[in-house]
């Protein structure tokens, strides 16, 4: 079956890369900003990076913030990448900012005795199974981040990294996901990843089309 992923743009992300690995995986994936586009789509990518103020403000002009909230509340398979994961949680401490509040919890700086940002291949290691991936496994990906999120929910962290202290590299919440680390920019490893989220959003798509009464 054809399965459509919307990559939104809103002036902040590697949306080639991404694109590609939806693409790669069998999807067929559009950039776009247009809200009805996204809202049509079989599932959303949110990449990111940049300020999370003025992101927000991307997305409030653009009228997308209602639209990724429609998205959520439908039960659409959602990925948010790096800042893009950042800005489905409720406070960011970077510019005191309000995030989008479709995840518990808050956005803080790295700490401790390292540089910032993080910008570099480093270890994820899984709690959960998801994406192809067991718990107990472990893989190289590459960070580009000065901020680290603080779930509410420990539930919702699926894998974790080091750096300056432990914290969470890809969560999930129901149909909503986030990675800390660039999928993208990660090589072979990344493609598998996102060849695993596709794999679940097929199957979500599939099965939501069985649900419909003949």
């Amino acid at each position: 079956m054809s399965l459509s992923i919307a990559v939104i743009d809103y002036g902040a992300g590697n949306l080639r890369s991404i694109r590609r690995a939806l693409e790669a995986a069998g999807a067929d994936a559009i950039v776009t900003s247009v809200p009805s586009v996204v809202r049509r789509a079989d599932a959303v990518v949110f990449p990111g990076v940049g300020a999370a103020g003025a992101s927000m403000e991307r997305l409030h002009g653009l009228g997308l913030v209602g639209t990724i909230h429609e998205v959520v509340e439908e039960n659409r398979p959602f990925l948010g990448i790096c800042l893009g994961m950042q800005l489905l949680f409720e406070h960011q401490e970077e510019g005191d900012t309000r995030g989008l509040g479709i995840l518990r919890g808050r956005v803080r700086s790295l700490v401790g005795d390292v540089k910032v940002p993080q910008i570099g291949w480093n270890r994820v290691r899984w709690l959960q199974d998801a994406a192809g991936y067991r718990a107990g496994q472990d893989e190289d990906f590459y960070f580009v981040h000065s901020y680290v999120i603080e779930p509410d929910d420990p539930a919702d962290v699926v894998a974790v990294t080091s750096y300056g202290g432990v914290f969470p590299s890809i969560v999930r919440h129901g149909h909503v996901w986030g990675t800390q680390f660039h999928p993208e920019k990660s090589g072979p490893a990344g493609l598998r990843l996102v060849a695993g989220w596709v794999a679940g959003v097929r199957s979500a798509a599939a099965a939501a089309l069985e649900s419909v009464p003949a």
